[in-house]
C-alpha cells in the first residue's frame, strides 16, 4: 500500500495540474480527435523508444495506413520496410498481424475492451491498459518504466524501482490510482509524462518537480540506489546491430538481394549468417531460391 506519509489526493492534484501546463499535448496521438488506431500505433511504437523518434514514423504510417484495414491489406514486408530504424522490428509484424485480426474479428476496428485488446497478437498488459485508457477512457492501471520510477521515488523513497515489474509494484500502482474516472485517466498520462520529462533516470530535475516537497526520496536526501546493477544495453558489434544492418539493406533494395550483398554486413561472417537465420526464424526476412532474401511478401 502507498505510504500514509504521502497524501495521494494532493499528489494527484499536483501532477495532473503540472501536466495541464507542461505535458506534451502537441503529440498527435494525444489530440482530442486521435483515433483509437492512432493511439494503438503510438503505444506499440513507443515501447522502449523515445517519442521524438516515434512521431515521424507514426505520421508516415497514419498517412499510408489510416485504418487497420489499410495495413492489413498491405504485405507484411511493407510494414517492416516502413518501420525504418525504429528498433525492435518484430513489432512491425505484430502490428500487421493485429490489424488483420481487427479486420477479421472486430469489423476493422480496434477492440474497445482490455480483454479484446489482450487477445491481439503482440499485445501485453501494458499496451492493453494504455489503449483502453487513452483511446476509450477506461481507467485501467497503466504501468510503464516512467510510472514505476515516479512511484518508487515519491511513495517508497527509492532511487529506482526493481529491475522488473513485480506484484508489489503493480499493487502500488493500482493503490496509487485516483478513484474518480476522469482524474484517473489524466493521472495515467500525467505521471508517465512526469517520469519522462522531469523524474528521469539520470539527473532528475527535482527543482522542476511539482511534488518535490511530497517526494519521499527527495525528502530523504535522495539516497543512492543500492540494488542489483542496472546495466545499459550495448549496441556496437552486437547481433542487434547486425540484424539492423541486414534489414536496412533489404528495406532500401525494394527487391530480393543475393547473399553476396548481405554477407559483409559485419566483419564476422558467422555472426552475419547467425543473424540472418534469426531474422528468417522471426519472419522478418523471407528466403528465396538461389540464396536470395527479401522482406516478407
Amino acid at each position: 500500500m502507498p505510504s500514509r506519509e504521502v497524501p495521494l489526493s494532493l499528489l494527484h492534484e499536483r501532477v495532473n495540474a503540472w501536466y495541464a501546463e507542461a505535458g506534451r499535448k502537441e503529440l498527435p496521438w494525444r489530440a482530442p480527435d486521435a483515433s483509437p488506431w492512432g493511439v494503438f500505433l503510438s503505444e506499440v511504437m513507443s515501447q522502449q523508444t523515445p517519442l521524438a523518434r516515434v512521431e515521424p514514423i507514426w505520421r508516415e504510417w497514419m498517412e499510408r495506413w489510416p485504418t487497420p484495414a489499410d495495413l492489413a491489406a498491405a504485405a507484411p514486408g511493407e510494414a517492416v520496410r516502413a518501420w525504418g530504424r525504429l528498433g525492435y522490428p518484430r513489432r512491425a509484424l505484430r502490428l500487421h498481424e493485429a490489424a488483420r485480426v481487427m479486420v477479421e474479428r472486430h469489423g476493422g476496428e480496434v477492440p474497445d475492451t482490455p480483454e479484446g485488446l489482450l487477445a491481439l497478437p503482440g499485445v501485453g498488459a501494458y499496451t492493453a491498459a494504455a489503449v483502453s485508457c487513452f483511446a476509450f477512457g477506461i481507467p485501467e492501471v497503466v504501468v510503464d518504466t516512467n510510472v514505476r520510477r515516479v512511484l518508487a521515488r515519491t511513495v517508497e523513497g527509492k532511487a529506482f524501482p526493481n529491475l522488473t515489474l513485480n506484484r508489489a509494484e503493480a499493487r502500488l500502482a493500482a493503490d496509487s490510482m485516483p478513484t474518480d474516472e476522469a482524474t484517473a485517466n489524466t493521472w495515467n498520462v500525467a505521471v508517465m509524462e512526469l517520469g519522462a520529462l522531469v523524474c528521469v533516470a539520470r539527473g532528475p530535475r527535482c527543482d522542476e518537480c511539482p511534488v518535490a516537497d511530497l517526494c519521499a526520496w527527495n525528502l530523504a536526501g535522495r539516497p543512492a540506489y543500492d540494488g542489483p546493477p542496472r546495466r545499459g544495453q550495448s549496441w556496437h558489434g552486437t547481433d542487434r546491430q547486425v540484424r539492423g544492418e541486414l534489414l536496412r539493406r533489404l528495406r532500401e533494395a525494394h527487391a530480393a538481394l543475393p547473399l553476396t550483398r548481405l554477407e559483409d554486413s559485419a566483419d564476422d561472417r558467422d555472426q552475419v549468417m547467425r543473424c540472418l537465420d534469426s531474422l528468417v526464424a522471426d519472419g522478418l526476412v523471407e528466403p528465396l531460391s538461389r540464396k536470395r532474401f527479401r522482406l516478407p511478401a
